[in-house]
């Protein structure tokens, strides 16, 4: 038996202008947990969609339990045992959870597909998983972290040697990340490989066996994860330590920018009084479902209210639509960056400059690319955005380096009200270190800002004060000397 269930030796990738990965080398043992750290744009995902038959490498070899592959597609690296679960979900949402889970592999009877069979297996495997899902249920009904389990299943239903987890529980509340541990260990017991890939360091120590490490399309370590602390892990990944991940500055808070009264919307909030004074960070902390991001959605004009008030400078402001938010100083970094975010066709350039269109227009309809593009190379400057160019499709970014291409469009903007949707969601360490710096200085030249995050410690190092909801109520408002994450995990599971 081969020592390793997966093995990438010397594995090179080009693409214009850009060195994905420099002869980079994995081995992974069988009934083992391995993690891939690294921040955004260090290689991992490119190295992934090597092992899984989506890109060939330029260099090097893969060898599946010692014998060398060379995948043509997708299809060929699951028939040699190896699955993926995508961070970007790869579902049909007009297709039923049985049929996602099998599709293409259907069981047929008479020519025609055999769905009393194909509930069956269906409901054997997820149950089999200890989900609880419908086989008829339809997938696009479904809740992102209901999603995400039907990719878990159609990964587990390859029965594949090695599974690839690509940031598994972004979606997923704290119940469901120990239902995936419970899966994960289940496999880990039935000897498959396991590649983990997170950014969150908790996950990393409690569920995996070994680590290995990636800076700038490199190889640096591989060691058993027991030999890492938190903190060196973290000067690994980055190249430097990160000695105050949340740079709080001492900014004066001001008069209140924003002010919400009895905010309605039926079935899914109701009475949301809160605002948001000039230089505060407003933390919004809160379970999956508890209504967040709607509310904040209601506020951009994305979706109707059926009553209550918005003020904002004291004055009441009817906003209809994103475009009536951004006239009145409005921004909002939305969670879901490539539904609602990123026009994934356009460079970094048109992304970045979009919003602001109106500034670099003149009265005859001229554009001024020149000051666009100066504009736009100081914030891929000042973000330290990985790009080999400003024309660069954002598409072949990295998420993380995505997330500050749309951080820059907003800062292009100059909001006064500054609205933050999971804003380090699958982001690396060193990019949230980042992340954090602009926001804290942000507040402290007077923008109002509000924070949804479900990463306690977030909330708790970033906010001045915190709002948690629970299914559609605001259940409390703490300030910082109040707000705990025993406090905060309280009032948002009443």
């Amino acid at each position: 038996m081969a020592a390793y269930a997966l093995e990438a030796e010397g594995i090179s990738k080009f693409f214009p202008g850009v060195k994905a990965l420099n002869n980079v080398s994995l081995r992974v043992r069988s009934g083992t947990v391995h993690a891939l750290m690294g921040e955004n744009g260090a290689g991992k995902s490119t190295l992934m969609k090597c092992l899984i038959g989506i890109y060939r490498p330029d260099h090097g070899v893969i060898r599946v339990n010692g014998v060398p592959v060379n995948f043509q597609d997708t299809l060929d690296a699951l028939r040699c045992g190896i699955s993926m679960i995508h961070q970007e979900l790869n579902l049909v949402p007009e297709m039923t959870v049985a049929e996602n889970i099998w599709l293409g592999r259907e069981p047929i009877k008479y020519g025609l597909v055999d769905h009393g069979k194909l509930h069956a297996i269906t409901r054997v495997l997820l149950s089999k998983l200890n989900i609880r899902l419908a086989p008829d249920r339809l997938v696009g009904e479904l809740s992102i972290a209901a999603q995400q389990m039907v990719e878990i299943a159609k990964a587990v239903s390859w029965n594949a040697d090695v599974v690839i987890m690509d940031e598994p529980t972004s979606a997923l509340t704290e119940g469901e990340v120990a239902h995936l541990f419970t899966i994960i260990r289940d496999l880990r017991a039935q000897g498959k490989a396991i590649i983990y890939i997170s950014h969150k360091m908790d996950e990393i120590f409690a569920i995996t066996d070994e680590v290995s490490i990636f800076r700038d399309g490199a190889w640096v370590g591989s060691d058993h994860t027991t030999r890492f602390t938190r903190q060196s892990l973290i000067t690994q990944m980055v190249g430097r330590e990160l000695t105050q991940l949340f740079p709080k500055f001492n900014n004066a808070i001001g008069e209140e920018v924003l002010t919400v009264r009895n905010l309605s919307r039926h079935a899914v909030f109701h009475d949301i009084n809160f605002s948001v004074r000039r230089g505060e960070i407003l933390g919004v902390a809160g379970l999956v479902g508890a209504g967040r991001s709607e509310v904040m959605e209601s506020l951009f004009g994305m979706s109707a209210i059926d009553s209550g008030e918005i003020l904002i400078d004291g004055v009441l402001t009817r906003i209809d639509s994103p475009s009536t938010a951004i006239d009145k100083g409005m921004a909002f970094l939305t969670e879901d960056r490539k539904k609602s975010g990123l026009f994934l066709v356009l460079s970094v350039l048109e992304n970045m400059s979009i919003v602001n269109m109106a500034q670099y227009s003149s009265k005859v309809g001229f554009i001024s690319h020149v000051q666009m593009a100066k504009d736009c190379m100081a914030q891929i400057q000042r973000l330290n955005i990985k790009t080999p160019t400003m024309d660069q499709i954002i598409n072949n970014l990295s998420g993380g380096n995505q997330q500050k291409v749309l951080i820059a469009r907003w800062l292009l903007a100059q909001p006064k009200i500054l609205i933050l949707d999971e804003p380090t969601r699958g982001i690396d360490v060193g990019a949230k270190a980042e992340i954090y710096r602009l926001i804290s200085e942000l507040a402290n030249r007077g923008v109002a800002i509000i924070m949804i995050s479900s990463e306690l410690p977030e909330i708790i190092g970033m906010s001045d004060r915190v709002m948690v909801m629970h299914e559609g109520r605001i259940t409390g408002i703490l300030n910082k000397e109040q707000a705990s994450q025993e406090t905060i995990m309280s009032l948002a599971s009443e």
